[in-house]
This record gives structure tokens, C-alpha cells and sequence, in this order.
């Protein structure tokens, strides 16, 4: 009976078609993606034999391999992937890759923590809602220059494109340039506290793409409360649910009980930002009732583009943000 190799034929599907500029280029990309993926948890020199690792980093080094090129066809396999859901989650995170102790490399960066070099990579992963993940949509890496000086406010009031905070707004547009291709899906970009920018809320998207974000500013509302959390939390509990914490460290894993508040809110621009439009947005905020001693509660501000006007709207934003878990761990 014959065997199926699956891994191969994945390889060839998913990068077959790339366009390299050499065929003997996108021969090696299938090869070498089809040799990572038997342990994707390993570095190269732990995937690859010493003949297959030299390999690879001639390939890497070429000047015809850049990440457009290797990603295009990879992209339309997850899109075509997409077009088989109704909702998709394109989940947006950043990581921080330290190479301090590589001397000799050039081209770095600060890092954060004092001497540390790298450089940073910003992500955007499909998944379903039910936390199958689809493909890489998009990514960017870039390294930071040295600290710039002058005050905290005067950082504030720098137009958000100067920023690294530009990664999230960037990544709203790349996903509305492919929401064409895939017409009948929506599309939800998903993003961490670092994500809660306003002018994000404001960015233009065409219809069938949304943001759900979870907040990290008690920012001003148009509320007899004023403030963003008070408005919320002056709503009635509509009712409580059960989340599964996964483990981080030294902590375990946990089912927490939560109460669960939801309302629309109208949210005024910072003092910054004052030529920005007002923002129509959907909130729903979670707590932890009873957390382990010595736990923090578990707390979640959430704000979305995407109407919610029932409890079992709130409860699938709620389990929408969990997938973020997908691609990084959030306290």
C-alpha cells in the first residue's frame, strides 16, 4: 500500500507557483518548505543536515528571495481557503526577535530592554472562528532606529504614520486590498491593547471588513459617565460565561468565570487627535468573579466596528478575541 506523503503535497501547493524569477529558485522554496514542516518547533540547524542547511541560507541570501515573493502564492492559497467561511478573523501581532548575541550581523536595531539588537516583525494570520488557522495574509519586519528625544507629549502629538502604531492601520488596508478577493466573507482584523488607536477607528474599509480590538485607553465618551469604562460598567450584567485561560509560564491553566457587559458608545478623539470624527463603536467588557489567590482577574475591554445589540453577540466577540491566543498569549 502506498504512502501518502501530505507534507509534500502541501509544499508544492501552497508555493509551487511562486515567482522568483528562477524556476530552480521556487524548486528549492517547496523543498525547503517541505523539509521545515516535519518540525516546524525547531531552528534550521536542528531541521536541516549540514548540506541542506548551507542550502538554505545560499537560498535566503539570494537577491531574487524577498518575503513578497515567497509569501504571494501562499497568500492566494489562504485566500481561496477563505472564501470558504462566512467569517474569517485576520488576527494582527508583532514580535521581537533578539540577536544580540550574533556580533557580527548587521543591519539591526534597538530592541527593548537597553543594549539588546533585532529587529521586529508585525503578522496578520487568518483564522476561522472556531480557531482553525488558515494562512498568512501579511507580514513586515523593520528595525527601530535610536531613541528619539524630546517629551512624552510631543511623541503624542506626532501624526500616527511617524509611529509604529502606523502597523495597525496598515494592516486594516492591506486586509480591505484583498477583502476583493474573497467577496462574500467577512473579514474581522483582531488586535491586542497595542492596537487601540484611533485613528484606526476612523480608517476608511470598504463593507464585510471589521476590527475588534481590546481597549487599553479609558478614553472620553459621549456618556453622562464621560469615560469609556464607566458607561459600560453602568449597563446591567447581561449575563456571565466561562473562559478557558491558557497556561503562560508559571501560570496554569484555568477555567475563569466571567461577568459580561456590553453597550454601544460614542467615542470623542484625544485632545491629539482633535480634527478626528467621533466613533460609533460596540463595547463589551468581561471581568473575572472569583480568581485564584494571588491572580490578577482576568479583564477585557473589547471595542468592535461590528454590531452587537444581544448577549450572544457579546459572547462571540468575546470567544472571536480568544482566538488572538492563536498567535500569541494575552494576559
Amino acid at each position: 500500500m502506498a504512502i501518502r506523503d501530505d507534507t509534500a503535497d502541501w509544499a508544492s501547493e501552497e508555493f509551487a507557483e511562486a515567482s522568483l524569477g528562477d524556476a530552480r529558485l521556487s524548486q528549492r522554496l517547496v523543498a525547503l518548505a517541505r523539509q521545515l514542516a516535519i518540525s516546524p518547533h525547531t531552528s534550521l540547524p536542528q531541521a536541516l543536515s549540514p548540506a541542506e542547511l548551507k542550502a538554505a541560507y545560499r537560498f535566503f541570501d539570494n537577491d531574487q528571495v524577498d518575503t513578497n515573493g515567497v509569501l504571494a502564492p501562499h497568500i492566494a492559497q489562504t485566500l481561496h481557503r477563505m472564501e470558504q467561511l462566512p467569517v474569517v478573523l485576520a488576527i494582527q501581532d508583532t514580535t521581537e526577535f533578539n540577536l544580540t548575541h550574533l556580533h557580527a550581523t548587521e543591519g539591526l536595531g534597538r530592541c527593548t530592554g537597553g543594549n539588546e539588537r533585532g529587529f521586529l516583525m508585525h503578522s496578520l494570520l487568518a483564522v476561522s472562528p472556531e480557531g482553525l488557522p488558515l494562512g498568512v495574509l501579511g507580514m513586515k519586519t523593520w528595525t527601530r532606529a535610536e531613541a528619539t528625544k524630546g517629551s512624552a507629549a510631543q511623541r503624542k502629538s506626532r501624526p500616527v504614520h511617524e509611529k509604529e502604531s502606523a502597523k495597525w492601520i496598515e494592516g486594516l488596508a492591506h486586509l480591505s486590498a484583498l477583502k476583493s478577493r474573497c467577496a462574500q466573507t467577512q473579514l474581522v482584523g483582531i488586535g491586542d491593547r497595542e492596537s487601540d488607536v484611533y485613528e484606526l477607528f476612523a480608517a476608511e474599509r470598504p463593507d464585510g471588513v471589521d476590527w475588534l480590538v481590546r481597549a487599553a485607553w479609558n478614553r472620553c465618551a459621549r456618556h453622562p459617565q464621560r469615560y469609556l469604562w464607566q458607561a459600560v460598567l453602568d449597563t446591567p450584567a447581561a449575563g456571565y460565561t466561562e473562559l478557558l485561560i491558557p497556561a503562560r509560564g508559571a501560570r496554569t491553566l484555568r477555567t475563569a468565570r466571567l461577568t459580561l457587559r456590553y453597550a454601544p458608545v460614542r467615542l470623542q478623539p484625544p485632545q491629539t487627535r482633535a480634527g478626528l470624527p467621533e466613533q460609533n463603536v460596540f463595547a463589551v467588557h468581561v471581568i473575572e468573579d472569583e480568581p485564584p489567590a494571588g491572580i490578577e482577574p482576568l479583564e477585557w475591554m473589547l471595542l468592535s466596528s461590528v454590531p452587537t445589540h444581544s448577549p450572544e453577540q457579546a459572547l462571540e466577540r468575546l470567544q472571536w478575541y480568544a482566538r488572538r491566543w492563536t498567535i500569541g498569549v494575552s494576559r
